[in-house]
C-alpha cells in the first residue's frame, strides 16, 4: 500500500464533514468548569504525590552521587514543592522560589514578598529566607541543609551566578545536569491529566462560544481579545499563553501575533491558543473558513488532517504492542510518518516545526515528538500535542492541533480536545 493509498483509507473526503452554523458545536456539548470540591481534590493529590516525586528525585541523585539538588525553573519548584509561581510571576520575583533539595528536606528561598506564599502552599518545605543575594544566601543555605555536592540545573541558570556561587562556596562541587526532573514529569499521574483534560474542555468551549461572533471585517486583535475573554470568565484560572488569531496569509505564520488585519471572506483563520486550569495547561489549534472554502484550501486541509488521522492510527497499534510488555517507539518516528504522507502527496511542503510536545505545568516540556527530539521511547502514560501543518507563504495556511492522553497500561488513547476536526465555516 503506497502512502497516498494510506491517506485516502483512513482520511476520505466523506469522513469530514462542512459545519455550517446549525451544525456548529455548542459550548454545552463540552465538560463543564471544575467544581471547588474538584479543585481541592487535586490540590490534595499533589500533596499526597510529592513525597514520591521527591523519592525519585532523591534516587537519581544518589545514583549520580550527588547529595543536593539545586532548582531554579519555576514549573520544578511547584512540582516539587507545591508553590504555585509560572512565568508571570517569576520575571520579578528575584530568587524566591528557587530551591534545594537535600537528603531529608527541601529548603525554599523566599523573600519577604513571599514568605507567607511559601508557609501556606508548600508546607512540608524548609523556608529560607531571602535577606541578600543568592550567592550571599548560598554558604549559609548549603550548610543548613548539609549538602557538599549540589547539582544545578545548568541550562536554566547563568554563567555569572554559576561563578558567583563557586566563589561563595568554594568547598561545595557544583554538577551541572540537564533534564532530571522534565523526564521525571513527562511520566503523567492521573489527577494531572483530568487538570490536562478540564484545560481542554475550557478552550473547547471557548471557541465554541465564539463562532457566532466571526464574520468578515472584525479583525483578528477583536477575535483574539474576544477569545481570552471567553476563556478567562469560563473556568480558567489565566492562559496558557497568548491567543494567536492569523486570518488570510498571515495564517502562514506558525507563531503569529494577531494584528489590526480584518477577516475576509473567502479566507482561513488560525486560532492558536490554551487555557490553564489548576496549574495544567492546553494547547489546541484550529483552523476555521470564513465563507465557502475554496478546492485547494479544503485540499491542504483534508491533507493536513490526514497526516494527524495516520499518527493516531500507529498511536493506537503502537500501544496495542506495548501492552506486550514492549517499549512505545521514539516520538520523532511519529514525526517522520506525519511528513511522510504531507510529502507523499507532493503539492505542498510539509511543516517545519516538530508534530508535537509533551504538556502540563508548562506549555511545552517533554516527551518530543520532532526531528531532533530524544532518542529515547514514549512514556507509557502521558500527554502531548499532534499538530502537523501546511504553511504557503503569503496565501494561507494551516494547522490541526490536538491533545493526546496515551496511557499504555490501561490501554486508553483519547483525543482531549474534543471540539471537531471538521471543515467549520464560519462568517455566513
Amino acid at each position: 500500500m503506497t502512502e497516498r493509498d494510506v491517506v485516502t483509507k483512513l482520511f476520505p473526503d466523506s469522513e469530514l464533514r462542512e459545519l455550517r452554523p446549525d451544525q456548529w458545536p455548542h459550548p454545552a456539548d463540552f465538560a463543564a468548569p471544575p467544581s471547588a470540591t474538584q479543585r481541592a481534590a487535586w490540590v490534595e493529590a499533589d500533596r499526597s504525590a510529592r513525597p514520591g516525586r521527591l523519592a525519585k528525585l532523591r534516587e537519581r541523585m544518589a545514583a549520580e552521587g550527588v547529595d543536593g539538588y539545586f532548582g531554579v525553573r519555576w514549573e520544578h519548584m511547584r512540582y516539587l514543592t507545591g508553590l504555585p509561581f509560572d512565568e508571570s510571576e517569576v520575571t520579578g520575583s528575584g530568587d524566591t522560589g528557587k530551591f534545594l533539595v537535600g537528603a531529608d528536606q527541601v529548603w525554599v528561598i523566599a523573600d519577604s514578598r513571599y514568605t507567607i506564599a511559601v508557609k501556606r502552599e508548600a508546607p512540608e518545605s524548609t523556608l529560607y529566607e531571602a535577606n541578600g543575594q543568592l550567592a550571599e544566601l548560598w554558604p549559609g543555605l548549603t550548610e543548613a541543609a548539609g549538602v557538599k555536592r549540589v547539582a544545578i540545573e545548568a541550562a536554566t541558570i547563568p554563567h555569572l551566578t554559576w561563578e558567583r556561587l563557586v566563589a561563595a562556596a568554594p568547598e561545595v562541587e557544583l554538577v551541572p545536569i540537564e533534564g532530571w526532573v522534565e523526564a521525571q514529569r513527562q511520566l503523567k499521574e492521573p489527577s494531572e491529566l483530568e487538570r490536562v483534560a478540564a484545560a481542554c474542555a475550557i478552550a473547547d468551549r471557548a471557541l465554541a462560544s465564539l463562532l457566532p461572533s466571526i464574520r468578515p471585517g472584525v479583525t483578528e486583535k477583536e477575535l483574539a481579545l474576544d477569545l481570552e475573554w471567553r476563556i478567562r470568565t469560563g473556568g480558567a484560572d489565566r492562559l496558557a499563553f497568548d491567543v494567536a488569531c492569523l486570518a488570510g496569509p498571515e495564517a502562514a505564520l506558525p507563531h503569529g501575533s494577531p494584528g489590526d488585519r480584518p477577516v475576509t471572506a473567502g479566507s482561513v483563520l488560525l486560532f492558536d491558543f490554551g487555557a490553564q486550569c489548576a496549574g495544567y495547561r492546553s494547547d489546541m489549534t484550529r483552523t476555521l473558513f470564513v465563507g465557502e472554502p475554496g478546492a485547494r484550501d479544503a485540499d491542504v486541509y483534508r491533507l493536513v488532517a490526514a497526516a494527524q488521522d495516520i499518527v493516531f492510527e500507529r498511536l493506537w497499534e503502537d500501544m496495542s504492542s506495548a501492552q506486550g510488555g514492549t517499549d512505545m517507539p521514539m516520538g520523532r518516528a511519529y514525526d517522520a510518518l506525519s511528513r511522510a504522507v504531507i510529502d507523499a502527496d507532493g503539492r505542498w511542503p510539509a511543516y517545519g516545526h516538530g508534530l508535537g510536545h509533551g504538556i502540563g505545568l508548562a506549555t511545552h516540556e517533554l516527551p518530543g515528538l520532532g526531528r531532533r527530539s530524544p532518542e529515547e521511547p514514549l512514556p507509557r502514560r502521558t500527554v502531548f500535542s499532534v499538530e502537523p501543518g501546511i504553511y504557503i507563504e503569503g496565501e494561507m495556511g494551516v494547522r490541526i492541533e490536538d491533545l493526546v492522553v496515551l496511557d499504555v497500561d490501561a490501554g486508553r488513547l483519547d483525543r482531549v480536545t474534543q471540539f471537531p476536526r471538521d471543515l467549520v465555516i464560519v462568517g455566513v
